[in-house]
């Protein structure tokens, strides 16, 4: 069972939902860091983020990025040290569609996101 909750496919059916990441390298009250690591075919589960968030490259791969509603996939390059932005969003999977190991830090703004809905955010 998920501690994660669940989503409504658009086909009426429910998906359980899995963590951001593979582990928490790091937390406090304002930031949660997730490392993820995936081979070539590997994917990171449906997922949904509460949090804006950052995402480190520190293995460059050629990734695909699934919405459960549907639509088209986003084809993302994560190259090493690249750094991108990204406000919590949509349900989706993500997938290494390269020959080569991803591998990142994905950095959660707990003090932008979680901590404002709970009346936090002034810490």
């Amino acid at each position: 069972m998920s501690n994660y909750g669940h989503a409504t496919a658009p086909d009426g059916s429910q998906v359980e939902l899995g963590a951001v990441g593979q582990r928490v390298v790091f937390e406090n009250d304002q930031v949660r860091v997730w490392e993820i690591s995936l081979e070539p075919g590997e994917q990171q589960p449906w997922h949904h983020h509460l949090n804006p968030y950052l995402v480190i490259a520190l293995a460059a791969a050629d990734n695909r990025i699934d919405a459960l509603a549907g639509g088209d996939p986003r084809l993302v390059h994560e190259a090493v040290g690249g750094v991108v932005y990204r406000e919590p969003g949509e349900v989706h999977m993500l997938t290494n569609n390269g020959t080569t190991r991803y591998h990142s830090r994905l950095v959660e703004l707990k003090c932008l996101g979680e901590n404002l809905a709970a009346g936090q955010g002034d810490r």
